[in-house]
């Protein structure tokens, strides 16, 4: 797995620049509906005075029913956008959780062989002095007296 080791190279550095451009989008995002809520409310307030001509206020009626439902786009945009950054925290909390157990798994395979290289040279030198042992015995003179 190539981590990308000089700065500005590899996996890392594009996935961090698709995130600083994700998060340079959803802030814009969140400025622009923030900025459409404040300004239709505010336009809201001011059509909200009540005025004598019957004909005005029909005007009136349909501005304020007009920016009411753009307030409501614009909280229904910034609700989406909520939902897009717990997903997005979400998964990216897997992928970083991936990479640790990918990391761990590396880890143990090294561990485990490892242990095989010294079990194995364990095994070699135990061999080795069984067949020393074993050569001293049937050269030594307790075992020639012993069968006599």
């Amino acid at each position: 797995m190539n981590k990308g080791t000089g700065a500005g190279t590899g996996p890392t550095a594009a996935a961090a620049a698709a995130a600083a451009q994700k998060q340079k989008t959803m802030m814009q995002r969140v400025e622009t509906d923030i900025a459409n809520i404040v300004d239709n409310f505010t336009q809201l307030v001011n059509v909200a005075r009540v005025n004598d001509p019957p004909v005005r206020n029909s005007q009136e009626s349909f501005m304020m029913e007009m920016r009411a439902a753009r307030m409501v786009q614009a909280a229904d945009s910034l609700l989406k956008l909520v939902s897009e950054l717990k997903q997005t925290a979400i998964f990216s909390g897997f992928a970083s959780l991936n990479d640790h157990v990918e990391q761990r798994t590396t880890e143990f395979n090294q561990q485990a062989e490892r242990t095989d290289r010294m079990l194995a040279r364990i095994g070699e030198e135990a061999a080795a002095s069984l067949k020393e042992l074993e050569s001293h015995y049937y050269s030594s003179a307790q075992r020639t007296h012993d069968t006599a």
